[in-house]
């Protein structure tokens, strides 16, 4: 299956001018799915959930409004997806005055270049097939089956790497990088506990979240996992929807 197959394209713009209904064809004649939305957000919402990548497509004297870009940013940073901009100067900064630098994968400068447009778009592509756009979580457990069946739960949204003891947690992460570390508490010869020791003690790796997984749901045990002050902690009785849920709410809580 190629990389583009199933992306598609949210052209938004004021009115679908000649020059906005040129680039999506020349989307289409990529093989790329695209569909214009005017300014107007319940258009944009509409489309919303079915579009990969959002194009803001600024012509002379066209500006989208502030409203548009505020509900932009609110359905970023709910979604994370890419946003490419395409005007002059005056347009570009508009979008910089309202919107976080890190939502924007690319500016263009009109008029535009179609083959760097496109260009631009199959590396994006590229790059979220191959999750570079997803957050890595690394999740640290003795039970081979437990790891199997978190990894099924959250490869769709995330990174996922699997290690079974503390110590293989440790090297794994010398050599690689983690957004959160889903810790089991109990667990044989390094226990949980002195796992995240061992991580705060490191300068490379004491900022790294650590959420501890636990099966043991009594106060006294859930005492002590709060006592080391990690991120938080789950109960190995979770279903897949309430920690994708309370996954979702963390990294949206902890946004750099």
């Amino acid at each position: 299956m190629s990389v583009l197959d199933k992306k598609q394209i949210m052209v938004i713009g004021k009115k679908e001018t000649f020059l906005i209904r040129v680039l999506l064809k020349k989307i289409k004649e990529a093989g790329i799915d695209a569909i214009f939305c005017s300014d107007s957000i319940n258009d944009i919402n509409a489309h919303w959930e079915d579009s990969s990548l959002i194009t803001c497509y600024y012509e002379a004297e066209a500006s989208l409004s502030d409203a548009v870009l505020r509900f932009l940013v609110d359905k970023f940073t709910d979604d994370h997806k890419q946003m490419v901009i395409i005007g002059d100067r005056r347009d570009i900064q508009h979008v910089y005055d309202n919107i976080p630098g890190e939502m924007i994968y690319k500016v263009l400068n009109r008029p535009l270049d179609a083959e760097e447009y496109i260009n631009s778009v199959k590396d994006l592509f590229k790059k979220i097939d191959a999750g570079e756009y997803k957050k890595s979580i690394l999740v640290v457990d003795d039970d081979p089956t437990y790891l199997g069946v978190v990894r099924e739960w959250l490869k769709s949204k995330y990174q996922v790497a699997m290690v079974s003891s503390g110590l293989q947690a440790i090297k794994w992460l010398g050599k690689n990088k983690a957004d959160l570390i889903l810790l089991d508490y109990e667990m044989p010869v390094t226990d949980g506990p002195q796992v995240l020791e061992m991580l705060r003690a490191d300068e490379e790796t004491k900022s790294i979240p650590v959420i501890f997984l636990t099966g043991k749901s009594d106060r006294e045990s859930v005492m002590a996992v709060l006592s080391l002050k990690p991120e938080g902690y789950f109960l190995k009785s979770i279903d897949r929807e309430e920690l994708l849920n309370n996954l979702k709410d963390f990294f949206l809580k902890h946004q750099k």
